[in-house]
Order: structure tokens, then sequence, then C-alpha cells
């Protein structure tokens, strides 16, 4: 009888060390969720280099050579991705431009939502100048909203509308900008003001300044010829400009005229396109 008890006794622990475990099992914490995966581009956007390699692509933001003075948030790559509508016709304003000894520069194509947040957070922080020096420097930064500077929504974020300049061949490199460099205005003339291996357009980019605006009057010369050499061979292609950015053009019709994507600026974004 004593080794019956035993071993029933050794039955009746094992028993409940076995229902202590599945205790324990049901009642653990479950594992945190993973982060649900960042949004990609749909299948009608493109890196721009593989449609065409010869364009120069200078992503300002993801630089700290921009007006916000760090890399914007979004921009992973230095990587211009567009619409492909866009990106071929592109490509068209290219082939007519190389025979005449010239290139495109692009400065920013699809810009995500988040970006353009990052501006918008920048702009309502008042304290923060640290740029107003090159950019901005005869605006009030709390005026940037209502004379347009800055907005919520950017057409950038459609991804047909593309900031570019153009490059007389064979192209110089353009030297990096060292934070904390002592900034010249935007509109100085071209010796004076940050180097950029354009041709001269009168200003420089992202310039917040009435001198800006494509026909603005006091750009003559050859700026003003080369703002309408970059004018005329996109709009042939179908590129719209915007008046008051001399780099700014919107490809019509837009594949998505109304909508605003947020998937970050990356080459998994639009891999196997």
């Amino acid at each position: 009888m004593t080794g019956l008890a035993s071993a029933f006794r050794t039955l009746a622990v094992t028993a409940a060390a076995g229902l202590l475990a599945v205790a324990g099992a049901v009642a653990a914490p479950a594992p945190p969720a993973s982060a649900a995966p960042e949004p990609k581009a749909p299948r009608e956007f493109v890196a721009l280099g593989a449609v065409d390699r010869t364009i120069i692509q200078e992503m300002r933001y993801t630089t700290a050579h921009n007006f916000v003075g760090e890399p914007v948030d979004g921009y992973r790559q230095p990587l211009c991705i567009l619409t492909r509508p866009a990106a071929e016709a592109l490509h068209r304003a290219q082939v007519r431009l190389l025979a005449r000894g010239y290139s495109l520069k692009v400065y920013d194509c699809y810009r995500p939502q988040r970006a353009v947040d990052h501006f918008v957070r920048w702009a309502k922080d008042l304290s923060d100048e640290r740029m107003k020096g090159e950019f901005y420097p005869l605006v009030d930064k709390s005026r940037l909203f209502a004379d347009g500077y800055i907005a919520e929504k950017s057409g950038h974020s459609r991804g047909s509308t593309v900031d570019l300049t153009i490059v007389r061949l064979p192209a110089l490199p353009t030297r990096a900008y060292v934070p904390g460099e002592r900034l010249v205005e935007c509109y100085a003339p071209r010796e004076e003001r940050f180097p950029d291996n354009s041709v001269d357009m009168g200003t420089g980019y992202d310039c917040f300044d009435t001198r800006s605006h494509t026909d603005d009057p006091r750009i003559q010369g050859v700026q003003r010829v080369n703002r309408q050499l970059l004018k005329g061979v996109l709009a042939e292609q179908g590129f719209v400009n915007l008046p008051e950015e001399w780099w700014h053009f919107t490809f019509k019709p837009e594949p998505f005229p109304s909508t605003f994507f947020d998937f970050p600026v990356a080459r998994r974004s639009v891999a196997g396109h």
C-alpha cells in the first residue's frame, strides 16, 4: 500500500505541475504585434534611374542643405521616384537637351506626406531660423503659410511633380554643404551664392523670394534665357510650370490628381516595378 500511495502522490504532483504549466501558458502575455509594414508605391510609380540614367540627381532633402537645415522625414535614400508617365516625359526632354549639350538635374521628385508634415512643423517653430540667411532672407518666418511658401499638402505627393534645373555638359561636381558654414542669400550673384553646377537661373533652388517667379521682370539676359529653355523643353513634353517657382513642374494629365501618398523615398518602395 505504501508503494501505491507513493505512486498516487507522484501522479498528483505531476498532474498539478502540468495544470500549472497550461495555466501559465494561457496567462502569459501575447508577444507584441509586429509593426505594420510600410506602404509601397503603386505599380504606376518608378525610379527615374530605371527610365533614364543620364538625368543627374541631386536630392536635396536627404541632406542638411535645404531650408529646414536637416534631412527631411521620409527621404531614406537619394532617389527620384515619379509616376511612369512623368518619368518617361522627362526622358524625352532629356534626349532633346543632350543633343544641345545640356542635361536635366532633379532636386526633388515624389515627396511623401510625412515630409510635408515635417515642413509644416518646422514652419510653425518660429525659433528655428538656422537657414534663413540663404533660403528666406527677406521673408518673416511667420508669413510662410500666408505667402504660400509652405502648405499642408503638396502636389509632389501625387507623384507627377518635379523640381529641376539644367546643367551644361560636361557636368562639374557640386561641392558638399558643410552644416554651420556661412550662408549667402539665394538671390545673390551666382559667384557669391552657394555653388551649383547648373546654369545660372538668377536664384538658387528653393529660394523663398519673388525673384524665383519664373517671369520676374528683374531676371533678364542669360538668366531669363535659361529659365525659358527649361520651361520650353518641358512644356513640349506635357509639363506645366508653377509661375512662382522657376524649378517646379507638374506633368499633365496626372495619373493620381487627388491622391497624396506617404510611402518613403526608398528603393524598396518601387522594388519590382
